[in-house]
């Protein structure tokens, strides 16, 4: 177990701290609005009233005790900052910070944020990257370079083994299971036949998922 300090309880940071909490973690959840912080008490380790722009105050939240840091106060950029730096200066390992636009996230990584967030663009890239392949169905982004697909089947697949369509050759992916209807098939065989209905989930490098078309 990790533990995480969310500053900035917000619609974004809301939902991450609780999820943590939901994953295990320790979580201490902090905002200046004490009714943001009476909202989220219930589903966090800690929730803690704090104005971030008190150095004071910032001074007994022991930021030195988390392992990372999100920082979500986006509306805010100055209090953003010094939450950021307060952070650095207490060693935490990670912190992560959400920025409203690009030049925000340049500015926070200076001050020393490891990672930026902008939770609007990633999802409209997201969106995009999942309608843009005409027979992507959704698309789980686990790590920078990887990803998990939902693919339907292109009419050329149907009546065709897995040997012959050749997928790991062309697109560099791992099929995973082949959902028909109730029935999952996990890491199907090369003789596997596939059907129209299939639905045929894949694991792999973004750049060879992208490639994944209607071009049978």
């Amino acid at each position: 177990m990790r533990s995480f300090v969310v500053i900035g309880c917000g619609r974004f940071g809301s939902t991450v701290a609780k999820r943590l909490y939901e994953l295990g973690q320790d979580v201490m959840a902090v905002d200046k609005d004490e009714e943001l912080i009476n909202r989220i008490a219930p589903n966090v380790t800690t929730a803690v009233v704090c104005d971030v722009t008190d150095e004071n105050a910032v001074k007994e939240l022991g930021l030195s005790n988390f392992d990372v840091a999100i920082v979500s106060v986006a509306q805010n950029l100055e209090a953003e900052i010094l939450a950021v730096l307060s952070c650095k200066e207490a060693n935490i390992k990670k912190i992560v910070a959400k920025a409203s636009n690009k030049r925000a996230g340049e500015i926070l990584s200076r001050v020393g944020a490891d990672k930026i967030i902008e939770p609007e663009k990633e999802m409209g890239h997201r969106l995009a990257d999942i309608l843009s392949g005409e027979n992507i169905i959704d698309s789980i982004e686990f790590s920078k370079d990887y990803s998990i697909v939902e693919v339907e089947v292109d009419k050329n697949w149907i009546g065709k083994k897995l040997m012959d369509l050749k997928f790991r050759e062309k697109y560099k992916c791992s099929i995973l299971f082949i959902q028909r209807e109730k029935e999952m098939f996990v890491n199907p065989s090369f003789d596997f036949v596939i059907e129209g209905d299939d639905l045929i989930t894949v694991l792999g490098e973004n750049k060879y998922i992208n490639k994944i078309k209607k071009t049978y």
